[in-house]
């Protein structure tokens, strides 16, 4: 018995650790874009060329 009040005393300590990281992260604007995220996957990522092979293309011309 007194290990289910040990566990039940370790999840209400995780729990508050887990509500304070909540609330430090709303503190710190974490949650304040909430739209950009939602258009962003509707760009396309610009394809970066390596720099080895333009080095490579205008030695052979």
């Amino acid at each position: 018995m007194n290990m289910i009040y040990f566990l039940i005393g370790c999840s209400i300590l995780l729990a508050l650790i887990f509500l304070a990281a909540f609330f430090w992260a709303t503190k710190n604007g974490q949650h304040d874009d909430t739209y950009t995220p939602s258009v962003r996957i509707l760009f396309d990522d610009e394809l970066k060329v390596p720099e080895e092979s333009e080095k490579c293309d205008e030695d052979h011309l």
